[in-house]
C-alpha cells in the first residue's frame, strides 16, 4: 500500500512542479489549428470520394 501511496504522492508532485503546461492562448491556438487540419483533411477525403463515385459511376454505366 505504502508504494501506491508514493507513486501517487510522486505523480501529483511531477504533474504540479515538473509538467509545463500550456497557457490558454497556446491552448487556444493549438485547438483552432487542429480544427482547420481536420477540415482540410476531411475536405479532401471528400473531393476524393466524389471524384472516385463519378469515375465508377461513369464506368458501370457504360456497360449497362
Amino acid at each position: 500500500m505504502n508504494k501506491i501511496k508514493l507513486y501517487l504522492q510522486e505523480t501529483v508532485a511531477e504533474l504540479v512542479h515538473k509538467v509545463s503546461w500550456p497557457t490558454w492562448e497556446e491552448l487556444q491556438r493549438s485547438a483552432v489549428t487542429v480544427l482547420v487540419a481536420s477540415v482540410i483533411i476531411a475536405l479532401i477525403i471528400w473531393v476524393m470520394d466524389q471524384a472516385s463515385n463519378f469515375v465508377l459511376s461513369t464506368y458501370y454505366h457504360l456497360f449497362d
